[in-house]
């Protein structure tokens, strides 16, 4: 394997030309707040057409724990922002191998907080905040939500597309599409040392979502896969467990897609399709807050 600084440089390189041109939104603001190991960057988009007092998804990137930055996920944080007339947060959270686990859970959960506590001054609606993210950010959306639930921060929803919600990597699919489906088991396993101290951070349901052993009263969730991908039942394993505890949850498998198929618009028609259910998904989540 490469790098982690050349990973991160070839991920870049690869996003660009599989992306459409930036959509405009009325706001994409470089701001920071604090985090518990100083300021995290981030990106605050206004959508087209949302409210003065702007509901908001706060959202993570995917890219291993180990790469992708604001710059990888511009475009669909802008479409997303759009389809869903809704403020996104998009967070810089710390990478591994620099910053091991659980740095960028902690970065996650300090961004939620700083939304719900800040938010009004940003224009925000700290009443109406929803988690996203894909693939490691789908992870840290899942961890987020549990852990916020515990401290009685209640979410309006959690994205999660296609995530990484079980560090044994042990599920069917992972087998099934250990090579030749762009995410392959060695990138995985390559990704999941750089982000974890040691094995025992396995079993940490901050880290395994999925091995979490209570997950009722959770947001609930919009659960994206694709047929093509590793990550792919446990992806489907947690939408289940979610709804046997009495989590509201979709549950969508785009069939023919691969990992990362969002941040390839420019290629693929499903990611703008699935970018749009999502919204459509968020403004009906948002819709909902208060009157339950």
């Amino acid at each position: 394997m490469v790098s982690a600084a050349e990973a991160r440089r070839l991920y870049r390189k690869m996003r660009v030309p599989l992306q459409p041109p930036p959509p405009d939104v009325d706001e994409a603001s470089d701001m920071s707040f604090p985090g518990p190991a100083g300021p995290v960057a981030a990106r605050l988009y206004r959508g087209r057409g949302a409210p003065k007092s702007a509901p908001v998804a706060v959202f993570f990137h995917g890219g291993g724990w180990t790469y992708g930055d604001l710059e990888t996920h511009d475009v669909p944080c802008r479409t997303l922002a759009n389809f869903a007339r809704c403020a996104v947060l998009s967070v810089d959270y710390r990478l591994g191998p620099e910053h091991k686990f659980p740095a960028a859970f902690e970065d996650g959960l300090a961004a939620v907080r700083w939304v719900a506590g800040q938010g009004a001054g940003l224009g925000l609606d700290s009443a109406r905040i929803a988690v996203a993210g894909d693939s490691a950010g789908g992870n840290l959306a899942a961890a987020a939500a549990l852990a916020l639930r515990d401290e009685g921060l209640r979410l309006a929803q959690q994205v999660l597309v296609y995530p990484a919600l079980d560090m044994r990597a042990c599920a069917p699919s992972h087998f099934e599409f250990a090579e030749g489906y762009l995410l392959e088991r060695e990138g995985i396993l390559w990704c999941r040392a750089n982000y974890l101290r040691d094995e025992a951070d396995i079993l940490d349901w901050r880290a395994s979502p999925l091995l979490a052993p209570d997950l009722a009263g959770l947001a609930p969730a919009y659960v994206v896969t694709a047929g093509f991908d590793p990550l792919r039942d446990e992806g489907a394993a947690y939408a289940e467990r979610l709804q046997a505890s009495g989590v509201s949850v979709t549950y969508e498998c785009f069939e023919g897609m691969v990992h990362g198929f969002i941040t390839m618009g420019a290629a693929l028609a499903a990611a703008n399709h699935a970018l749009y259910r999502i919204g459509q998904a968020l403004r009906i989540a948002f819709s909902k807050v208060g009157l339950e």
